[in-house]
């Protein structure tokens, strides 16, 4: 059986909810048996992630997979788009045309929003689940095509069944494997790594300041059920973030944006498979260290403040001293470093914990120059700071030499 972190690695799904830990269990079991499988879930909960999850995990991962979505064919061509066409077969096909079918021979076929097929089509799809044959519209040929099918749902297809709008056959044939998605509403927990992790791309894709969600920020984002799920929660994240474009977005900010789709409602529970660019360990990691250093300069203004005076010192309040700084860090051992691909040493994931804020500065800005790939104008823009202030660090540091631009 597949190992379930390696997977959740390779698939880039964030979660860490008991939801989505049976999501990827599923997963582990369906992905390696040649079998059709049906997603269940509403609109906007990742159902075509888990779908390329279990395909990428598969037998076939190194031949295509082909998304169809059935809901947005018209009715009139549908079975031309999944099985193709003769030349001259109806009016405006001036050529054969292979279909999705033929296309993802060998590989994986999704077809989402499967309970919008018209019946007809739906005789065709069992053919092609049960014997692997089928024939393009206006052709007499039987051709075969090797392909898995996943399908997916946001609807009840046992009462489509009922009303007579979806085959009982077809429903038994594809439900052989069920993967359902919980809705975001039922797994809160996750909700601030998603925002950061949206906000991160989002910003970084469009050369945007990004100094990052208030607690109480994230807070009401929780309190609200989203409706359309993790696909309504980056829209929004997207939309706040261009509204808002530089600022530390607070609950204020938050609850103003979310005032046209009211009430909100204290839910319980959360985590939604997204897929990332990068591995869900690297992408958190990367969210830690710039967490971090944003919390290093909200610290640095804060004792400006105290010394020019516009803040009460918390020594005349506070009976624990104030630990300072160690300016200089404290010299990082050889078993904390790692050589990377191109021979640049950098801190191993799993020693963040162990070094000084001052180190940590150092990581922040070296991976974020990797990132950009040199830009110092994006890097210093994403780490909300001045490209003077940069090229000051990069001398302290002494990173010259140590970024390399990549080919």
């Amino acid at each position: 059986m597949i190992d379930i972190d390696r997977l959740q690695k390779q698939s880039g799904i964030i979660g860490t909810s008991d939801g989505i830990r049976q999501v990827l269990e599923m997963i582990a079991q369906v992905a390696p048996v040649d079998i059709s499988a049906l997603i269940t879930g509403e609109s906007g909960v990742g159902k075509e992630v888990v779908a390329k999850a279990i395909h990428k995990s598969s037998k076939r991962n190194n031949d295509p997979i082909i998304i169809v979505n059935c809901g947005a064919i018209p009715e009139g061509i549908i079975e031309s788009e999944l099985f193709g066409h003769k030349k001259g077969s109806f009016t405006g096909a001036g050529e054969d045309r292979k279909g999705y079918f033929e296309e993802a021979h060998k590989g994986t076929i999704f077809l989402d929003e499967i309970g919008e097929t018209p019946l007809e089509t739906q005789v065709k799809l069992l053919r092609v689940l049960d014997t692997g044959e089928f024939m393009r519209v206006g052709e007499a040929k039987t051709r075969y095509t090797d392909v898995r099918i996943i399908a997916a749902t946001n609807k009840n297809l046992t009462e489509l069944v009922k009303k007579g709008d979806f085959r009982q056959d077809l429903y038994y044939r594809l439900k052989t494997v069920t993967v359902d998605v919980p809705a975001l509403r039922n797994r809160v927990e996750d909700i601030g790594p998603l925002v950061e992790r949206f906000a991160l791309e989002f910003t970084r894709s469009n050369d945007i300041l990004y100094r990052g969600f208030m607690p109480e920020g994230i807070r009401v984002l929780k309190q609200y059920e989203w409706p359309g799920n993790v696909r309504e929660l980056k829209h929004f994240v997207e939309r706040i973030l261009v509204l808002k474009r530089g600022e530390r977005i607070t609950s204020e900010m938050v609850q103003d944006e979310l005032m046209d789709v009211l009430p909100l409602d204290p839910v319980h529970n959360l985590a939604l498979p997204v897929l990332v660019n990068q591995s869900t360990d690297k992408a958190e990691i990367d969210l830690i260290l710039r967490q971090l250093f944003m919390l290093k300069q909200d610290t640095e203004m804060i004792q400006k403040m105290m010394i020019s005076g516009q803040v009460p010192s918390p020594e005349l309040n506070n009976p624990f001293p104030v630990v300072e700084q160690n300016e200089h860090g404290i010299p990082l051992p050889e078993k904390s470093m790692e050589i990377t691909e191109d021979g640049q040493r950098m801190i191993r994931d799993d020693a963040i914990g162990d070094i000084s804020i001052k180190n940590l500065e150092e990581e922040a800005i070296t991976r974020s120059l990797r990132y950009f790939n040199n830009n110092r104008r994006k890097t210093a823009k994403s780490l909300g700071m001045s490209e003077r202030t940069l090229y000051r660090k990069i001398e302290e540091f002494g990173l010259e030499p140590k970024i390399k631009r990549k080919k």
